[in-house]
């Protein structure tokens, strides 16, 4: 992958942190939180932002990384029975093991509020600056797809559609079925 993308991603990331900075300062959130980790359940990420979680997995010792492996499948099967469950990453501290390279729907989340089980509650321009930060990832990532992470993981995990992503090329009919049936975007088409 290009590294001038992984920059780009990351300038994307610390522009949102700046322009939403005065609102987070209001938060409630504090480390070993967790709640957004545990019962919000709505990890979406781009192949952008999963090619970097695959590569970081890769570097981990076993058993650890079979695992995240084991939490990423039994995520996968919640999500198809349509129930929450507790993010694959989440240790047992209630602390993040990739929180430097988590995606940005983990770096927007915040709330004003202690959620206590319930929704966050979010200033209405940070959401709508997380949501135009959003469409910019899905520009910087044009020929990749965004869906929750358990998905964008489990399609990384396949040697022929990461060699395919990492050459940038685009067959959407590859993943068709399983895109339709698991909400994968294809992020070139949201764009339009």
């Amino acid at each position: 992958m290009k590294i001038e993308k992984r920059k780009k991603l990351k300038e994307l990331y610390s522009q949102y942190e700046k322009d939403v900075a005065e609102f987070k300062r209001s938060a409630a959130c504090v480390k070993c939180c967790a709640d957004c980790c545990i019962d919000v359940g709505n990890i979406d990420i781009t192949t952008l932002e999963g090619i970097i979680i695959h590569d970081r997995v890769a570097t981990f010792e076993e058993p650890l990384k079979s695992e995240i492996r084991a939490r990423l499948a039994q995520n996968k099967m919640q999500r198809e029975k349509g129930r929450l469950s507790r993010c694959a990453f989440l240790k047992a501290d209630k602390t993040c093991m990739i929180y430097d390279i988590r995606p940005f729907s983990c770096r927007w989340l915040y709330s004003v509020k202690k959620c206590d089980g319930a929704s966050p509650t979010i200033h209405r321009k940070a959401i709508n600056l997380a949501k135009q930060t959003v469409k910019k990832i899905q520009q910087l990532d044009p020929s990749g797809y965004s869906g929750h992470i358990s998905y964008i993981l489990f399609l990384l995990d396949k040697e022929e559609f990461r060699k395919l992503y990492l050459h940038g090329k685009f067959k959407p009919q590859k993943i068709a079925d399983f895109g339709r049936n698991h909400g994968i975007l294809i992020n070139r088409f949201v764009l339009l």
